[in-house]
């Protein structure tokens, strides 16, 4: 298969994982080109019979130009009713171009015409857009069609003044012809290859999409094989502190009493940390969707990441308005506390964030005052390993951010303030947080 020319799947489906439109919008042009192709003949009949008095057969003619407007209508319902074609609807649009301009050739003088050479428009533009098999198809045809012409058409009717001049009436046709193609080549070809352009960039990025849904799909595996390999040790721990805080030797020790209850705590965070990436890696059993209105869901988790961190300075505005109920999703605190954890290591000092309603959406924003993103930063948001920190391996969490909101539906910003500091904004359709129909008992 030749590289660039197809526009499609060999069966004209589009790439797994996105609906290729570039085949849509080369019908559309080649659409455009036939509108050109029936006014450039209706100018050219018109000169050539009552300005040149040279008589044609306007009636069947006629009928071609009829033809091409129906066939061009036909066209432009199918863009809109079906998917878009692949290289054999092309080949099929670009033949029906190639019959037509053959019957108007017959009908004006065959092989003597000359604007035969428009045959290589057609040609041309199946070499950009059509496989390889398809162009040699479409170069059949046009060359088996330009022999019939030599042998088998409806001579002109020349005027007696024009029979002994008519190499140069045909070299002043042929030049008109030459500029004609010249002209449409250089528009169309220029408006596909930007549509070639177009759907290679688009696979890019598809590309670069899996290969990032696979990074986090490896890093979830990872998780969870850690959270099942720390739950042993963990337990193992808060059992032996259990054992300890019973023990008279030790209670007798008030201040080592309260360590140990540090301890247990700091352990049943632990714990807790770790159920947590169990849940989010889908691995917890029976629970139903827990129903949460979305100011609560927002206030428990600031409050539960500001409590983790006795101390941070953290100012939560909520500018919400109008509550709504939620699914409490684990992985959308998890984005959250990404967010504000990398506000907190820019600017220990102090955060803001901020919650309101933007018509369906939640925009969620998180200023900082710390020294902001680097520009190359910004220019790679949530590309992994890429980090203002300086640190090796860093970068991972506006990675997670970036995808899981992409996941959701969302998008992630991020921009420097004028002032100082960064402000990173979270855009999520409530929708994606709202609780699946037939799942309403479950709240």
């Amino acid at each position: 298969m030749r590289e660039g020319g197809n526009t499609a799947p060999p069966d004209g489906a589009p790439a797994s994982g996105s609906r290729d439109t570039t085949g849509g919008k080369n019908l559309s042009l080649l659409i455009q080109l036939r509108w050109l192709a029936v006014i450039g003949q209706v100018l050219t009949i018109g000169v050539v019979h009552w300005g040149l008095g040279i008589a044609l057969p306007l009636p069947a003619m006629s009928m071609v130009l009829g033809g091409l407007v129906l066939l061009n209508l036909a066209s432009q319902l199918r863009l809109l009713l079906r998917p878009p074609p692949g290289s054999p609807e092309l080949f099929l649009t670009l033949a029906a171009d190639v019959i037509a301009l053959t019957v108007q050739l017959y009908l004006s003088g065959g092989a003597t015409n000359p604007f035969l050479s428009l045959y290589l428009l057609q040609i041309t533009l199946a070499a950009v857009l059509l496989e390889m098999r398809w162009t040699w198809a479409l170069l059949a045809l046009a060359s088996l069609c330009g022999l019939s012409l030599a042998l088998v058409h409806h001579p002109l009717a020349l005027p007696p003044g024009m029979r002994e001049d008519f190499l140069a009436l045909y070299l002043r046709g042929a030049l008109v012809c030459f500029l004609l193609d010249a002209v449409l080549l250089v528009i169309f070809v220029t408006r596909i290859s930007g549509n070639l352009r177009e759907r290679d960039a688009n696979l890019a990025r598809m590309r670069q999409q899996a290969f990032e849904e696979d990074h986090i799909v490896r890093m979830g595996l990872l998780a969870s094989g850690a959270a099942h390999e720390l739950g042993t040790p963990l337990a193992t721990v808060s059992v032996i502190l259990g054992d300890w805080r019973r023990m008279p030797a030790l209670r007798a020790m008030p201040d080592l009493v309260q360590e140990m209850e540090e301890m247990q705590a700091a352990v049943q965070r632990c714990k807790s940390i770790v159920g947590g990436i169990l849940r989010s890696a889908g691995e917890a059993r029976g629970e139903a969707p827990a129903l949460i209105r979305l100011r609560s869901f927002l206030a428990a988790t600031v409050a539960e990441w500001q409590g983790s961190r006795p101390g941070t300075a953290l100012a939560y505005a909520d500018r919400i308005g109008e509550d709504v109920p939620i699914i409490a999703d684990p992985v959308l605190k998890q984005v959250i506390a990404n967010v504000l954890d990398n506000a907190h290591e820019a600017s220990p000092a102090g955060i803001r964030m901020a919650a309101r309603r933007r018509d369906g959406d939640l925009v969620l924003t998180v200023s900082d005052d710390g020294p902001g993103f680097l520009p190359e930063m910004l220019a790679r948001l949530g590309r992994p390993y890429h980090s203002s920190k300086g640190r090796e391996g860093r970068g991972l969490g506006l990675f997670l951010v970036v995808n899981v909101m992409r996941k959701l539906g969302g998008s992630v910003a991020a921009v420097n303030r004028p002032g100082g500091g960064a402000t990173v904004t979270l855009t999520l359709p409530l929708a994606a947080l709202a609780l699946p129909a037939g799942a309403q008992h479950g709240g």
